[in-house]
């Protein structure tokens, strides 16, 4: 098989059987440059559990009634845990929240108590306060932005992500996303599109078992594949699989089969195996399996806190990073640590001077 895969390509690898898994398999090897395994120590602060789309799947939402939700966390909370997060040697700081939370009045009021009236300018604040008062980088995962507000956050964040999960706008239909408007793919396309044409590092990705077809992955990646080739700023591409947890919508949904998970690992491994993009794979979401994706071309295992759950998939822990490096080895690759933005953009390009010195003194 050569690379520039057709989606007819990705098909065959998707419904591959038998002997054809281990063919398709061997055939990444030709792609790995080396045996390391990537991984960032980070710390997950969550601003706010409001979010203004309610995914089938979700387990991070919060209504605004319940007591227990993050309204709006106070940068007192925020850089407690950062300076705590400093002394585990944590180097990225992740910033996640519900996508247009201030469209919710009880942010809002929190918001004008903390004296903002817009989320972005209190995110934009927040990590320009991480810069000025840590050594972490910021990364920012907060669902879309417009390109202006791109533009802002670019400043003062060394990379940023968005999880495409499908290109199909059938699943709209669906309800994984039938009231999640954040969720249309053209809008969460033209997201990505504008950090590549604003030169930001970026992360991606995509979500399987939530009622997409094989077609459905193989134009997602192809989607993906076509913003790399023109922009050039995707630096990992996440394959992440669903999980069903108690309460949910979708709770009774059947999550990806383990060799639907091995097909779509190494379709990505070959859709992106003649670039420098990086695949990437939860290991808490696999935990008894994730060895097996090393075997089939991926190449990170994400962020991994020592001192903060994962709170997208709170019901799975992250492995301790002695444990990751255990499963690694075993699996005969080593273990490595690195920033939450990758090497190939640490320089004028890609990032500014502020940002470009803070790297400086973490190396």
């Amino acid at each position: 098989m050569t690379l520039n895969l057709s989606k007819e390509d990705i098909l065959q690898i998707l419904n591959s059987t038998d002997s054809e898994i281990i063919k398709y398999m061997s055939e990444t090897v030709k792609y790995r440059e080396n045996n390391l395994i990537t991984y960032s120590k980070n710390v997950f602060i969550p601003l706010t559990e409001i979010c203004r789309n309610d995914c089938g799947y979700c387990n991070f939402k919060k209504n605004p009634d319940d007591p227990e939700a993050i309204i709006l966390k106070s940068k007192e909370e925020i850089l407690e845990s950062l300076k705590e997060a400093e002394q585990y040697g944590c180097k990225e700081a992740m910033f996640a929240f519900g996508e247009d939370a201030d469209e919710e009045e009880i942010v809002r009021i929190k918001l004008a108590e903390y004296g903002y009236e817009k989320m972005i300018d209190y995110v934009v604040d927040i990590c320009q306060m991480t810069l000025d008062e840590t050594s972490l980088l910021p990364h920012t995962n907060g669902g879309n932005y417009s390109y202006d507000d791109l533009k802002r956050l670019k400043e003062v964040n060394a990379s940023m992500g968005l999880m495409l999960e499908n290109s199909s706008s059938r699943l709209m239909e669906l309800p994984a996303h039938n009231k999640s408007p954040g969720k249309n793919p053209e809008v969460r396309l033209e997201t990505i599109r504008n950090a590549g044409k604003l030169k930001i590092p970026y992360t991606t990705g995509i979500l399987i078992g939530i009622g997409e077809t094989k077609e459905e992955i193989a134009e997602s990646l192809l989607a993906i594949r076509d913003l790399y080739d023109e922009y050039g700023h995707i630096q990992e591409v996440i394959i992440q699989n669903f999980t069903p947890i108690p309460g949910i919508e979708m709770e009774d949904w059947a999550e990806p089969s383990f060799l639907d998970m091995i097909r779509t690992v190494i379709a990505g491994c070959l859709v992106f195996g003649d670039t420098d993009v990086s695949i990437q794979v939860p290991p808490n979401l696999n935990n008894d399996t994730a060895q097996i994706f090393l075997l089939c071309g991926a190449d990170d295992w994400g962020g991994v806190s020592p001192v903060s759950p994962d709170f997208v998939n709170i019901t799975s822990p992250w492995p301790g990073i002695d444990e990751l490096e255990k499963l690694t080895e075993d699996a005969g690759f080593e273990l490595i640590e690195r920033l939450c933005v990758y090497e190939k953009f640490v320089n004028v390009e890609w990032l500014n001077d502020t940002l470009l010195e803070h790297i400086s003194n973490l190396s």
